[in-house]
């Protein structure tokens, strides 16, 4: 059976595929489709920032993926969360937003010889994305699609946490996105009137209101179709079955760094030594397809507090029901925001040019639900420091289970596989143990409770990393761009995939290498600049060296090479 036909087919409909829609349905003579696996984001759980820790807890609109045991994990099967709903992972992440240093981007368009993605050249883009609370200046953009404000969350924890950071020489950063990336302030978030602002909100509903872009959801592609060289369409299951929905311009893969390579080796994109193993027939050999997948991990040290603080006293049953009926309809109130109100980036090691760790304040644990109050023992109330590693040397890869595309995919990550990403996680411990158990937290901290007091030696603090370490859900790499003569480049520098006509891959799987931040911002940035290149559009122009020469942090040092 063959469905209607479009110009263009987009798969997946995340941070990449709704930014595509938009831009590319801003062109009235295109015709669009846009197809999602999941279902509608319609859920108040969505749409409520304080709920998000629900969503993960209980992997709410996801695929359900884990990773293979992890060896650098006690041989854990880390959970593995992507997003199976319209938004993707926009609808169920934790709504942080930053961008990396712009060291990550000369280091694609410089040393990875990527043209067009240092810095200068998406700088343009990343503002033309956004809209930021304190308006358009050099560094960011003030009436774009996706808004972005500071996190305000009163609690005086968080002045406290900011004094001590001072107190210890890590300087302050009002906005790691503008010109200073180094230092600690408040965190930036996707939050719009006290609700969620996810891809699908931003992107994908102006996209529609304009009536040349189509949304199915529940639609699930098995395969690319391909003819003679080119993509023509999908294979794409539906509640009436099977059918080919065919695309006269291009088909676009926006699935994820899990999906989008999975949807390759299926359609018989990939080494042919993995596709042969699965019976699929090879039509093009790009043996990079699947590798050099990265990720950035997360581990707590947590305190308990000596007072309940705010988000506390917040859920008690009494109260909590009406804070976000307040959220839900107004936008107002404790529910519009997450306790996660602080964040900076430092060194793991002095002798690094820039950061290598993120430092995130999370006055609440992860643990907090409505309670009855002091009377029936209401969990214990802590704050955490989350530290996260933000520049790992290890690489994992994703295979085939089989050539059935309901089977999910075999995902290892190969976490803490290096010596230097063991040294600066443990490193990484030692430091938010500095900063928690400084002075002017002194009034809100009480014993320690993870790793505890008695975890002192390297040994110790590596046995807890093994245990409790987990993924941040930055996932980025595998189906990188690359150069002419690479031969793990499966996309060139305008995300085409290499050997095949009319198909694409503009999702986090893009990544050459992670960036030193969370993966929604790059993301939409890329799909802006390669809908410019769609289109026929010039790109916009470069910020010049001006602004790549400013300042990030603190003066450079020497740098340990890593790959």
């Amino acid at each position: 059976m063959t469905d209607d036909a479009y110009d263009y087919i987009i798969v997946g409909a995340g941070s990449g595929g709704c930014t595509l829609a938009y831009r590319l349905g801003a062109d009235p003579s295109l015709k669009i489709l846009v197809l999602e696996a999941g279902g509608p984001d319609r859920s108040p759980l969505i749409k409520v920032p304080l709920t998000w820790g629900l969503i993960l807890k209980h992997r709410l609109y996801d695929w359900g993926y884990f990773t293979e045991p992890e060896s650098g994990m006690d041989q854990r099967r880390i959970e593995c969360a992507r997003g199976k709903v319209l938004g993707g992972s926009t609808s169920i992440n934790g709504m942080a937003y930053a961008r990396g240093a712009r060291a990550d981007y000369d280091h694609w368009g410089h040393d990875l010889g990527l043209t067009g993605w240092s810095y200068a050249d998406v700088l343009p883009y990343f503002k033309r994305a956004e809209s930021w609370e304190g308006g358009a200046d050099a560094f960011r953009g003030g009436s774009g699609p996706l808004t972005v404000t500071r996190m305000h969350y009163e609690d005086p924890l968080v002045d406290a946490f900011l004094q001590a950071t001072d107190q210890l020489g890590y300087g302050r950063s009002d906005d790691y996105n503008g010109e200073r990336l180094e230092g600690f302030g408040p965190m930036q978030a996707t939050i719009r009137r006290g609700k969620r602002w996810s891809a699908a909100s931003a992107y994908l509903r102006p996209a529609i209101a304009r009536g040349n872009v189509t949304v199915r959801t529940g639609a699930m592609v098995h395969r690319v179709v391909l003819e003679h060289g080119r993509a023509v369409g999908v294979e794409v299951a539906g509640e009436s079955g099977t059918s080919v929905i065919r695309a006269s311009r291009e088909v676009v893969l926006a699935g994820g760094v899990i999906n989008s390579p999975q949807l390759l080796m299926l359609s018989g994109i990939g080494n042919p030594q993995q596709l042969q193993r699965h019976g699929i027939s090879v039509a093009v050999d790009l043996p990079g397809v699947g590798q050099n997948l990265q990720d950035h991990i997360v581990c707590d040290v947590r305190w308990r507090r000596t007072e309940p603080g705010p988000m506390h006293r917040a859920l008690r049953l009494d109260r909590i029901g009406v804070d976000l009926a307040r959220t839900w309809m107004f936008g107002t109130g404790l529910s519009s925001k997450v306790p996660a109100a602080a964040v900076g980036l430092v060194r793991s090691d002095p002798s690094l040019a820039l950061p290598d760790l993120q430092i995130m304040l999370a006055a609440a644990p992860m643990t907090a639900g409505p309670h009855f109050g002091p009377l029936l023992k209401p969990y214990v109330d802590a704050f955490a420091l989350k530290g996260i590693f933000i520049t790992p040397e290890s690489r994992g890869h994703v295979g085939l289970a089989s050539a059935d595309p309901r089977a999910p995919a075999v995902i290892t990550q190969n976490f803490l596989s290096t010596e230097y990403d063991r040294r600066a996680v443990r490193e990484m411990v030692r430091i938010m143990r500095r900063i928690g158990n400084s002075a002017s937290l002194e009034a809100f901290r009480a014993e320690e409770l993870a790793p505890g007091p008695d975890a002192a030696s390297d040994a110790d603090i590596d046995a807890f990393i093994r245990r409790v370490a987990i993924t941040l859900h930055h996932p980025v790499g595998t189906c990188k761009m690359g150069v002419e003569g690479d031969p793990m480049a499966v996309l060139d520098t305008q995300m085409r995939v290499r050997g095949v006509d009319g198909l694409r891959v503009v999702d986090g799987a893009a990544l050459p290498r992670t960036v030193r931040g969370p993966t929604n911002a790059p993301i939409i940035m890329m799909a802006e600049k390669v809908s410019d290149a769609m289109l026929g559009r010039p790109p916009l122009a470069g910020a010049g060296v001006a602004v790549r020469s400013a300042p990030e942090g603190l003066p450079a040092r020497p740098q340990p090479v890593y790959s």
